[in-house]
C-alpha cells in the first residue's frame, strides 16, 4: 500500500492539531478560531517540522469556504435584517468606508499603492459573523435587540464584501497597474460581470426557489437521512461550482444564493442541522489553510506594522461605529455591544484579502498582517465583550455625558402628553413586540384591553405609534423606562422578551413601583421556569409546554366530537 498520501496527510494532520490547538484555546476562553489559526501556522510552510500540502489546503480551504457561504445564506434573515435596517444599513456602509480609510491612510504610509492599500483597508473593515454569533450566545445575548443590530451590521457588510468579491476581479488588471488599463475596457467587463451576476442571482431566485425545494421534497418522501443531507451538500457545492464555471461568479456567492435560496424553503431549519458537522469540519481546515499563510518572523520583522493593524481593528473601527450608532441616537449599551461586536476580523478578510493577493493586487506581507491582526483581535474579543459592563459603570458613575447618552433625551422615550387616561392605569405593560408579544398585542386589541408596549426598536416603536398603539422606546431593565409606561399604576406587566437575562430586573423595579402587579413571563425551558417562578411568584410560560398542551386539548376535542 503507497503510504504517500498527500491528502489524506493533510486532512489528518490538519484536523488533529486543529483539535488540540482548539481545545486548548477553548479550555483557556479564547475562541476555537484561534487554535485553528495556529493550527495552520504550525503546519505551514514557515514554521520547522512538518510541512502540509499548501496546493490540497489551498483547495479544501475552497470547499470550506463554499460551506461556510451557505451557512451564511441559510440563515441570511431578510426579515431580521430589516428590521434594524434604519441602524444596521447606513451604520454598516459608513463603517466600512471610515475603517477602509484607516486602511487606506496607514497602508500608503507604508509606502503601499493605492490599490493594495484600498484591498488592505477593505480586509481589515469587515468583522466575522462567525465570531460573533458564538460570543453573543455564550454571553446571552443573541436575542436582544443590541445582538440583533450587532448581527444585522454584520449581514449588511457580508453583503457588501459579496459585491466586492464579485467587482474585484473584472478591475485586477486594472488596480495593479501592471498594463496600461483602457476605462472603457474596465467599465465593460464590470458590467458584464454585473450582467452575469444579475443572470445568476434571477435564475435562483426565480427557478432555484422552485426545483431546489422540489428536489430536496422527493429526497425527503424517500426517508433516507444519507440521501437527504448528500442532496443538500450536492446542490450546495454544484451550484457553487455552476456559478463560477457559466457566470464567472465566486464560490462564495454562489454557495451564498444556494443557501439563500434554500431557506425560503420548509426544510430550510433541517438542512442546516443535518450539514452543520460537515460544514463545521471543512471551516476548519479553511480557518487552518489561512494559517498555513502566516509568516510568524512578521511579529519580529514589523512589529509595528501588526499593532497599526491591531490598532485600527480593534481601537480604530471600534470608535468608528460606537459614534456612528450614538450619531444615529441609540443608547450608550448599544453603541458599547456593536463597537464589541467589530473589534475582529475574520473569514471574509482572509477571502478577500487571498483574492487580492492571486491577482497580484497586495503584495504578500498582507496575507500576514491580516492573519496576525485575526489571530490577536480574535483572541482578544471575549476580553472586549467582558469590558461592556464595567467600561460602562465607569462611565456612569464619572461622565454626565455618559449618563445623557445612555438615557436618551428621546422623544420616543415617553408616551406622549395627550395620551388617553386609559392607557395611564389599570393598563397591561407588555414587554417585547415580537412574535410572541405582536401576537399577545393583536389579542389584547380584540378584546379592548388597554395596553402599552415597551420595545428597544425604535422603529418597531415609530410604527405602532403610527398605528396608534401606545408605545415606549427603551429597555425594560431601566427602571427609567418602566416609570414612562406608567408601570406603577398598571394592572400586568407581561415580559414576551426573549432576554432572559433582564427579566428578574424588570419584575424587581416593577415590583418596587408597584408592589402588588401581576407577573406573566416567557421562559425557554422548564428548569430556568422553575427558578423564576419560585424568585418572582408570577406565572411563567414554557414554549414547549404550552405547545403541548394546546395539542393535548386539540387532541382530546377532535376525540371526543
Amino acid at each position: 500500500m503507497d503510504h504517500n498520501l498527500p491528502l489524506i496527510t493533510t486532512i489528518a494532520a490538519g484536523l488533529g492539531l486543529a483539535l488540540v490547538l482548539g481545545f486548548i484555546a477553548a479550555r483557556a476562553r479564547l475562541p476555537a478560531l484561534v487554535g485553528y489559526l495556529l493550527a495552520g501556522v504550525v503546519i505551514g510552510p514557515f514554521t520547522p517540522g512538518f510541512v502540509a500540502d499548501t496546493r490540497l489546503a489551498s483547495e479544501l480551504a475552497e470547499i470550506g469556504v463554499m460551506l461556510l457561504m451557505f451557512g451564511v445564506g441559510l440563515h441570511f434573515s431578510l426579515g431580521d435584517l430589516l428590521a434594524v435596517r434604519r441602524i444596521a444599513v447606513p451604520g454598516a456602509v459608513v463603517q466600512i468606508v471610515a475603517a477602509t480609510a484607516m486602511g487606506v491612510a496607514v497602508a500608503t504610509s507604508w509606502g503601499w499603492s493605492l490599490a493594495a492599500a484600498l484591498v488592505f483597508g477593505l480586509a481589515l473593515s469587515v468583522a466575522s459573523t462567525v465570531v460573533l454569533l458564538r460570543a453573543l450566545e455564550s454571553l446571552g445575548q443573541l436575542d436582544t435587540f443590541s445582538g440583533r443590530i450587532a448581527v444585522g451590521w454584520l449581514v449588511v457588510e457580508d453583503l457588501a464584501m459579496v459585491v466586492v468579491l464579485v467587482l474585484l476581479p473584472p478591475i485586477g488588471t486594472a488596480l495593479t497597474g501592471s498594463t496600461a488599463a483602457d476605462p472603457q475596457q474596465v467599465a465593460r467587463d464590470i458590467a458584464w460581470t454585473l450582467l452575469q451576476v444579475a443572470i445568476f442571482v434571477a435564475l435562483m431566485l426565480v427557478v432555484g426557489r422552485r426545483v431546489f425545494p422540489w428536489l430536496l421534497w422527493q429526497v425527503q418522501k424517500l426517508g433516507s437521512r444519507e440521501l437527504f443531507t448528500l442532496c443538500v451538500v450536492a446542490a450546495a457545492v454544484s451550484i457553487a461550482y455552476g456559478a463560477t464555471q457559466l457566470f464567472g461568479v465566486s464560490f462564495a456567492l454562489g454557495a451564498f444564493f444556494a443557501g439563500m435560496v434554500l431557506r425560503e424553503s420548509q426544510f430550510s431549519h433541517r438542512a442546516a442541522q443535518e450539514t452543520l458537522p460537515l460544514r463545521d469540519a471543512f471551516a476548519v481546515l479553511f480557518f487552518v489553510s489561512v494559517g498555513m499563510l502566516f509568516d510568524p518572523r512578521i511579529l519580529l520583522d514589523a512589529p509595528l506594522r501588526v499593532l497599526a493593524v491591531v490598532g485600527v481593528i480593534v481601537l480604530g473601527k471600534s470608535i468608528a461605529a460606537a459614534v456612528l450608532v450614538l450619531v444615529l441616537r441609540y443608547p450608550l449599551h448599544t453603541a458599547l455591544t456593536v463597537s464589541a461586536s467589530l473589534a475582529q476580523i475574520g473569514e471574509f478578510s482572509f477571502i478577500l484579502i487571498g483574492l487580492g493577493a492571486t491577482l497580484g493586487v497586495v503584495p504578500a506581507q498582507a496575507q500576514s498582517l491580516v492573519v496576525a491582526g485575526a489571530l490577536i483581535s480574535i483572541a482578544l474579543n471575549p476580553l472586549v465583550f467582558r469590558a461592556i459592563e464595567p467600561l460602562q459603570r465607569w462611565l456612569l458613575a464619572r461622565s454626565q455625558l455618559a449618563r445623557s447618552l445612555a438615557a436618551r433625551d428621546d422623544p420616543l422615550a415617553e408616551l406622549p402628553l395627550g395620551t388617553d387616561a386609559k392607557y395611564l392605569s389599570r393598563q397591561v405593560v407588555l414587554v417585547g413586540h415580537g412574535r410572541v408579544g405582536r401576537r399577545l398585542a393583536e389579542a389584547l386589541l380584540a378584546h379592548r384591553i388597554p395596553f402599552v408596549v415597551v420595545e428597544q426598536n425604535r422603529a418597531l416603536v415609530e410604527e405602532l405609534r403610527g398605528v396608534g398603539v401606545p408605545a415606549v422606546y427603551g429597555d425594560a431593565a431601566q427602571p427609567e423606562v418602566l416609570v414612562q409606561a406608567h408601570v406603577a399604576r398598571a394592572r400586568m406587566l407581561v415580559i414576551a422578551t426573549p432576554d432572559t437575562l433582564g427579566v428578574r430586573q424588570m419584575a424587581a423595579h416593577a415590583r418596587l413601583l408597584n408592589p402588588p402587579i401581576e407577573l406573566a413571563v416567557r421562559s425557554h425551558n422548564e428548569e430556568e421556569a422553575r427558578r423564576l417562578e419560585q424568585e418572582l411568584t408570577g406565572r411563567v410560560f414554557v414554549g414547549e409546554h404550552e405547545l403541548a398542551l394546546a395539542m393535548t386539548r386539540h387532541v382530546l376535542e377532535r376525540c371526543n366530537a
